[in-house]
């Protein structure tokens, strides 16, 4: 009995040395496949959407592809609804998340972040007719479409809105436009982006949140090597000019403070 005993200690403790020799080598594991396998959406221009041609493109994917370059290896772009694509790195479907997930104290306490990369404000938007919602607070027992994890459905719900859940912006936006849902919080920067391409469709912001918000490319908890990994590509495409390259490309500004 001792001896089934002693051997059960010794399974546990070689389980827990493997657990976090697997939790501590995701930068390793990176470097040996030579692929940085990364979650994306897809459905979220300008950060990551396909162009006509079907292309995956985008200010993050351009971001991942150069974080990848930095690290020596080559993106792997995997896709998926918003509402799951964090808990993919649960599963190991990638190594990281880059898609606008914005960094908060919540996420913090199950995952890790790199530093910023890019910040941006929640706007209101609403039917360009619509004169009764005019702020948040207006949100009162409206119907606000939204990706249901995402921080804009945290803050519509906090406004009081009944959520009208979405798989992601171009879906809420339409929502709002064929009057199926009221509002749709969501990032300034999408929107500015979508009334450069549909400057006439009848939307408007009512209002923004003065505060902005960073995001920052989201792994596994306990990844110190591979979060200083990221963290210095982020600093060396900055300082070699290709961050701004991009962020002109998308934005026409630094979109990174």
């Amino acid at each position: 009995m001792k001896s089934v005993r002693l051997w059960a200690a010794v399974a546990a403790v070689h389980l827990a040395f493997a657990g976090a020799a697997v939790a501590a080598d995701d930068l390793a594991a990176v470097k040996a496949a030579g692929v940085l396998r990364i979650g994306t959406e897809g459905t979220y221009a300008p950060f990551t959407y396909h162009d006509e041609s079907g292309k995956l493109v985008g200010f993050d994917v351009e971001i991942g592809e150069a974080v990848a370059e930095k690290l020596g290896v080559k993106p792997e772009f995997i896709e998926g609804k918003w509402d799951g694509l964090i808990a993919g790195l649960d599963a190991n479907r990638y190594d990281t998340v880059i898609n606008q997930v914005g960094i908060t104290d919540k996420r913090k306490e199950k995952y890790d972040f790199s530093k910023p990369y890019i910040v941006s404000k929640a706007v209101l938007i609403v039917r360009a007719d619509d004169e009764d919602i005019k702020g948040f607070a207006d949100l009162k027992g409206k119907k606000s479409a939204q990706t249901l994890t995402s921080n804009f459905g945290a803050l519509a719900t906090e406004s009081g809105a009944e959520l009208v859940g979405t798989n992601g912006f171009d879906e809420s936006i339409q929502l709002v436009l064929t009057r199926r849902a009221d509002a749709t919080i969501n990032d300034s920067l999408s929107f500015l982006d979508f009334k450069k391409h549909k400057p006439d469709a009848p939307l408007k912001i009512a209002a923004q949140k003065e505060d902005a918000d960073a995001s920052g490319i989201i792994v596994r908890k306990g990844q110190a090597e591979l979060v200083a990994a990221i963290d210095k590509a982020l600093d060396d495409i900055k300082a070699d000019g290709t961050y701004q390259k991009i962020a002109d490309k998308y934005f026409g500004q630094d979109v990174s403070k």
